[in-house]
């Protein structure tokens, strides 16, 4: 009887934990679709109705938004629905266009931000030319050709996935071929990788080396006319009266320029020094805002690729459901740090968004 009574309690245990973890888990989820859409919905407003936003640069950062906020609307919910019920019941119909859309949005979003690498890339390396082919026809060319290319990639996966036997209470993408595995994998994640850590590391290097120009010729300007001036001004008597005395001596005057004032010396390097100090705050801050870009993108989607390689590759691999799940939401989890990144560190978007929130409708 005890046993019994022991038995009936550990299975009571059991399953109101599954509840409880199922509860859990499907609201977390739900908050990361609803911050997802939210965020994105932000940036496309804030986009849309300020003038000061309608550049070329950010129509793609808004074609961005809004296929992270495709991704939180079509994707997100069905996948809370399969993790939850542990099961498809919506037949293979709707999986087939629910897998269409997963895909191409992913890898889409995924394209985009290379187009941004690319376009950041030639805005710095060749300002003034591509300043003027910066148009918005040209921003609508690149979002076109990252729609067309996420449809290539991801509608022969489906075509595959129809050749192999699949069961009415799954939807999932098998690929029974390393050809398969690599044309996707490659086309959507890797090949893209590559581009963006290419691009964002010579667009280091480029503003780094704009920077220092910068600072060096700023320098150079100082050191020929400003520093004399300040001299001057804080000895006007001295200035003066070698004036009046050497006005016809041009060898009194290049003695003239070697003399300097000590408080104009002293505040001529504090002034450097404040520029260095400015220089390295912007290398740095330049340096944070890449590794938050290249750091997310990475976090984010590299352990859902190397997944798909090993799991498509090795037979003998076995990733549980629990981790399969994690692994993708993780990439889902990029749309919702997109949008932050991208605009957090622009100060034209965060105007924009405090008038949103406050909802100011004169922009």
């Amino acid at each position: 009887m005890d046993i019994r009574n022991t038995t009936e309690y550990n299975c009571t245990e059991q399953l109101s934990k599954g509840i409880a973890s199922t509860i859990l888990i499907s609201l977390s989820l739900s908050a990361l679709t609803l911050m997802t859409t939210a965020i994105n919905s932000l940036v496309i407003a804030a986009i849309i109705v300020t003038r000061k936003l309608h550049h070329p640069a950010n129509y793609l950062i808004c074609s961005l938004a809004v296929t992270d906020f495709l991704v939180a609307v079509l994707v997100m919910p069905f996948s809370i629905m399969y993790i939850v019920k542990e099961t498809w019941v919506m037949g293979q119909a709707v999986c087939d266009i629910w897998l269409s859309v997963d895909i191409t949005c992913c890898t889409c979003s995924i394209l985009h931000l290379s187009a941004i690498a690319l376009d950041r890339y030639r805005a710095i390396t060749d300002a003034v030319e591509y300043a003027r082919k910066r148009t918005p026809q040209r921003a609508a060319f690149m979002i076109a050709v990252v729609w067309i290319l996420s449809i290539f990639i991801s509608m022969p996966p489906l075509f595959w996935r129809h050749q192999s036997k699949t069961r009415d209470d799954e939807c999932i993408i098998k690929h029974d071929h390393i050809v398969f595995t690599i044309y996707s994998t490659f086309g959507a994640f890797y090949i893209p990788l590559a581009l963006i850590l290419i691009l964002y590391y010579k667009i280091y290097r480029a503003a780094k080396s704009l920077y220092h120009k910068r600072n060096v010729s700023r320098c150079e300007r100082e050191q020929n006319g400003q520093v004399l001036l300040d001299a001057c001004g804080k000895s006007s008597t001295f200035c003066m009266a070698e004036k009046s005395i050497s006005d016809h001596s041009t060898d009194f005057e290049k003695i003239h320029i070697t003399i300097r004032n000590p408080r104009a010396e002293m505040r001529h390097e504090k002034k450097i020094r404040r520029k260095q100090k400015i220089y390295c705050n912007r290398e740095r801050k330049a340096a944070t805002t890449l590794g938050l870009i290249l750091g997310a993108f990475v976090i984010c989607w590299l352990p859902f690729f190397v997944k798909e390689v090993i799991v498509n590759i090795c037979d003998a691999c076995y990733i549980s459901d629990d981790m399969s799940n994690f692994l993708t939401w993780l990439g889902y989890l990029n749309s919702l740090i997109n949008p932050l990144i991208y605009t957090i560190f622009n100060e034209d978007f965060k105007k924009a968004f405090q008038k949103l929130i406050r909802c100011r409708h004169y922009l």
